[in-house]
């Protein structure tokens, strides 16, 4: 069985969820399958190895909330470790903040201003690329810090939304599936 039939079976698309006209995409059943699960989180770790299968990253962050879920066991599939950036008050120190427009309203994250070290090579992991804002956003707390963004890994890709254009051309993007 192939990747996208993984995604195709585990990612269930839900009616009129959280308000009529929206498609939402349940990730659930796919968390819950081990076989599927770890299938998705080895085909994400791809965008932080070199072309010979070497992890190329230090650290991968992961973004509020269900990019949590995702960046930590790609992590470990990496031997890097784990950094979450988390929405605004909720890390005990130091951070960089960084705020950011969001399709409903705005938002602000943060990282602690020690999580990535100058010339740390970073890999973002996130469940969805819509407006690219989360990503941009995060993008630019890790070049506050010095770090180097190598790539953004992704379980799904909005297209319609345009993300990549927020994003910019100078990050190689992965997503696993485009809905």
């Amino acid at each position: 069985m192939s990747l996208e039939d993984t995604l195709d079976r585990l990612v269930v698309d839900v009616i009129d969820y959280p308000k009529p006209g929206i498609v939402f995409k349940d990730i659930t059943p796919l968390l819950a399958d081990h076989a599927g699960f770890t299938e998705v989180v080895e085909a994400l770790a791809v965008a932080g190895r070199d072309a010979d299968g070497r992890p190329i990253v230090d650290k991968v962050l992961g973004m509020e909330a269900r990019g949590f879920i995702l960046a930590a066991p790609v992590a470990l599939a990496l031997g890097a470790g784990f950094i979450p950036v988390r929405k605004a008050g909720k890390l005990p120190r130091e951070t960089h903040a960084v705020s950011y427009s969001l399709e409903y309203g705005d938002a602000t994250l943060e990282l602690h201003q020690d999580a990535v070290a100058p010339g740390e090579r970073v890999l973002l992991v996130d469940d969805v690329i819509a407006t690219g804002g989360t990503v941009a956003a995060t993008i630019d707390l890790v070049r506050r810090s010095g770090a180097e963004v190598v790539g953004v890994a992704a379980l799904m890709e909005l297209a319609a939304l345009a993300g990549r254009t927020a994003i910019g051309t100078d990050v190689p993007i992965t997503a696993l599936m485009q809905v």
